[in-house]
């Protein structure tokens, strides 16, 4: 069912963005072979090297076309020309991998003229790079690399066929006496398992950060996070009312997690199955998740990390009843400050304070509002605090 919605999804926005790029290629091709090739050979997304970026977008009947860049509030108009080419500059921007789409008439599509796609089972996204210099931690570099491996299975408790994607660092050594410490990192609403790849870049972050000597090298598991499908098939209004469906699939997913998940990871890699070398973190649904699951089984998880948590239940003492089963060697949460969901989490946070058990405990804001590019600094931050308490 996931991968059905994920291509049908993918496929319809795609077909979408490409119409008015084929209408116009169809159209001057009667003209002239020059005037063909023009139309073919827009360039878009064109980084610059201030750090601008210029939009083109060839759409000669639309009625206004707007950019949708991430970390904007608003919308961003573009400019028609003569030939029908909607044009918009924006920037300088700070170096970050940026998502974007293009909104001809209320109506969102991909960039046709531009091959990278960030997938999500809502709402894909085209994307582009502003460099570093020098390279921030989120980019590939000329350093050691690890594995990203994926593995299907199918759950007995959700009834339905899942995967998994596993991060080892560099030298991995399935042989190693000492067990690797492990992280439980848990995706967001609407992206899928491969989310923290093809999203957050979360396998250069360690790379790079491991070959920088901060941070211990780990094994990252990465499941799918959904307790139910329903989640993705009844759309956006499971977020609407009571959260029937959002408490269920949380109470599914912490249970399929914990039975299924750990016993796969340990089955095939050299990790770690106690609590002071096991941490969960995870972003807005994941976060949601992390709280829940992390909080009550203190004694699986050691290490607890909420980034822009999406939590559901605010009877805080009944929905995390099995904090005190152990003490946390490590508790952080954080959220953007333009983040919709700040004063749910400010909220949890005042409660937090006084009411979780840990060795550690981290409460931070960040600039930034529900995006990447909050989460990718997010796990910068939370990866050098991992599995560094003394046991």
């Amino acid at each position: 069912m996931r991968n059905t919605v994920a291509a049908l999804v993918l496929l319809t926005s795609f077909a979408y963005a490409q119409a008015p790029a084929k209408q116009a290629a169809k159209k001057v091709a009667t003209i002239n072979p020059a005037a063909r090739a023009a139309a073919l050979a827009l360039k878009s997304p064109e980084v610059h090297p201030d750090r601008t970026v210029t939009f083109r977008y060839r759409a000669p009947n639309a009625k206004q076309v707007e950019i949708y860049l991430e970390g904007r509030i608003d919308n961003m108009p573009m400019t028609k020309d003569a030939q029908g080419v909607w044009t918009l500059t924006v920037g300088p921007l700070e170096p970050e991998y940026y998502g974007y789409r293009v909104i001809a008439d209320d109506v969102k599509h991909l960039d046709p003229m531009d091959p990278n796609i960030r997938t999500n089972l809502q709402s894909p996204s085209s994307f582009f790079l502003i460099p570093g210099n020098p390279p921030r931690a989120w980019e590939r570099t000329d350093v050691p690399h690890g594995e990203v491996h994926h593995h299907l299975y199918r759950s007995k408790l959700a009834n339905d066929d899942r995967d998994i994607w596993v991060y080892t660092p560099p030298n991995y050594d399935e042989h190693r006496k000492e067990k690797y410490p492990v992280l439980y990192l848990l995706h967001g609403y609407s992206d899928d398992a491969e989310g923290w790849i093809t999203n957050g870049n979360a396998n250069y972050i360690l790379d790079n950060l491991i070959a920088e000597g901060k941070v211990k090298p780990m094994v990252i598991v990465m499941p799918l996070a959904y307790g139910t499908m329903e989640m993705i098939t009844k759309g956006w209004n499971v977020w609407t009312g009571k959260y029937e469906v959002p408490t269920r699939n949380q109470e599914m997913f912490a249970d399929q997690l914990i039975h299924e998940v750990l016993p796969l990871a340990e089955s095939k890699y050299n990790i770690a199955t106690d609590a002071a070398h096991r941490a969960i973190a995870g972003l807005s649904m994941g976060g949601g998740h992390t709280l829940y699951t992390g909080l009550n089984h203190p004694d699986v998880f050691g290490y607890v990390a909420a980034m822009s948590s999406a939590i559901i239940n605010k009877d805080y003492d009944h929905a995390y009843s099995g904090r005190n089963k152990a003490r946390l060697k490590l508790f952080w949460i954080s959220c953007g400050t333009e983040d919709s969901l700040i004063k749910t989490n400010r909220d949890f946070e005042a409660w937090a304070k006084t009411n979780v058990n840990a060795e550690a405990v981290s409460i931070n804001e960040t600039p930034g509002m529900h995006t990447w590019l909050v989460w990718r600094q997010n796990l910068i931050s939370i990866a050098p605090m991992l599995f560094t308490q003394k046991m």
